[in-house]
């Protein structure tokens, strides 16, 4: 990611990929000379890198910073100052201390990069307090916190957005676009995982479990489901269309933490003696209500290369994600029962809005742009007023199968109705369009 302290705002601004951005963020209708005016809980590794992302936009004012460690606060202050000329005010007073920057009126959006316990309560009260609501992944960790968050939207009329980058992985969108033009027929099935091997960061350096750490000491489930699940939703129409019906969900013995604590810190150390709940992999079938079928996997526990996976099979053919997959369509792929390469169709079928941002996004944005243009439509959405492209019942289905699976696997596998957060409006709200810049 580049960092914005190297460029100028006044040259970024000067730019023609600037001034496309800029069209795109201010839409039509809306006041050219409107600013989104962000402030940001939780400035760590993940809450920095956004907000960068978010000043390579113009019309784009960050008032507030919060985080627990005054050094993190600080160090987003002068990145803030460095590319806009304005110092935000600091929230560093405790745990709680999100609570007055909620409350600011210089404020229309409070967008959260903390610890997972804490997303949901900062958006409720973001809310409450009439601002748009934005979370990293996952926006809760409850069925409680899901239902809060879909009636508290309800209730107060704001928007509230899981910042789900992977939907804007170039993969993810071309696939959106081919399953709308009907490549596929209809949607059968689909099959992803988080395999990631992120053992690392369920340690401190000095021997004590992190946040990430207590929750795989404490939960067995798919406790990471977002990142695979919001592509495959989006292209199920689920909420739009469909929905999630049923989960059942199994987990395999728990040993890859422990054997990685043993090898960090010593054979008798604490934690390489103490159990740990999460299984290391995590398996999750979810069905909805037209029939179809999702398989999910969870891995964070072992080493192995990271995948996503990225299965979708229709009526008319099939996508496998990854080095050996491929694109299969009957009647159009040149060589019956074989794969063909995906890349042609990356071109063919290439969505509008990563068409229309590509150049800005490698430049600046992380995971391969995904996060650039995932803040275009945020930013745009705040600037305008307008409904947020993945919307609060997103946020609550796909974090939800947390909960349902750490349920499932406590009764051996058994199935788990899945809650309907529309409450029956799914059955006409139409699909996420194929929208551009």
């Amino acid at each position: 990611m580049e960092n914005p302290n190297t460029h100028s705002r006044r040259a970024f601004l000067k730019t023609a990929a600037a001034s496309a951005a800029l069209a795109g963020a201010v839409g039509r209708g809306a006041e050219p000379s409107r600013t989104a005016r962000i402030g940001i809980v939780g400035v760590g590794g993940r809450g920095t890198g956004l907000l960068q992302t978010m000043l390579q936009f113009p019309n784009v004012a960050v008032p507030a910073v919060c985080d627990i460690l005054a050094d993190r606060a600080g160090r987003a202050q002068e990145i803030v100052e460095q590319a806009t000329g304005a110092r935000p005010q600091a929230y560093t007073q405790g745990e709680r201390d999100w609570q007055r920057l909620v409350e600011r009126d210089d404020l229309d959006a409070v967008l959260t990069a903390t610890p997972w316990q804490w997303h949901a309560p900062i958006m409720v009260a973001a809310m409450k307090a009439g601002k748009y609501a934005a979370t990293e992944v996952p926006a809760a960790v409850t069925l409680e916190e899901c239902w809060d968050l879909v009636r508290t939207s309800e209730q107060t009329g704001m928007p509230c957005m899981m910042l789900e980058n992977v939907c804007y992985f170039q993969e993810a969108l071309t696939l959106l676009r081919m399953v709308r033009e009907g490549l596929f027929g209809d949607l059968l099935h689909a099959e992803a995982g988080y395999q990631h091997d992120c053992r690392s960061l369920m340690f401190t350096g000095d021997g004590k479990l992190t946040w990430r750490g207590e929750h795989s000491a404490a939960k067995n489930g798919n406790l990471y489901p977002t990142h695979p699940i919001g592509p495959i939703a989006q292209w199920m129409d689920i909420n739009r269309g469909d929905r999630f019906t049923r989960i059942s969900s199994s987990s395999t013995k728990a040993a890859g933490l422990k054997q990685y604590a043993a090898r960090k810190f010593g054979p008798d150390h604490p934690l390489a003696q103490r159990d740990y709940a999460l299984g290391d992999v995590n398996t999750s079938i979810l069905q909805t209500a037209r029939g179809r079928t999702v398989t999910l996997y969870f891995d964070m526990s072992t080493p192995r290369p990271y995948d996503l996976i990225f299965r979708l099979q229709g009526t008319e053919g099939i996508h496998m994600g990854g080095d050996k997959g491929g694109i299969y369509l009957e009647g159009k792929s040149p060589t019956p029962h074989a794969y063909e390469p995906f890349a042609p169709y990356m071109q063919k079928y290439a969505h509008p809005l990563w068409t229309a941002l590509q150049e800005q996004a490698k430049q600046h944005g992380g995971h391969g742009g995904s996060d650039y243009v995932l803040m275009h439509d945020f930013l745009k959405a705040v600037i305008n007023r307008t409904p947020l492209p993945q919307d609060v019942y997103d946020a609550a289905a796909w974090s939800a199968i947390t909960p349902l699976s750490i349920d499932s696997v406590a009764q051996n596998g058994s199935a788990i109705d899945f809650p309907d957060f529309t409450q029956g409006k799914w059955q006409s709200r139409p699909p996420v369009p194929i929208h551009g810049a």
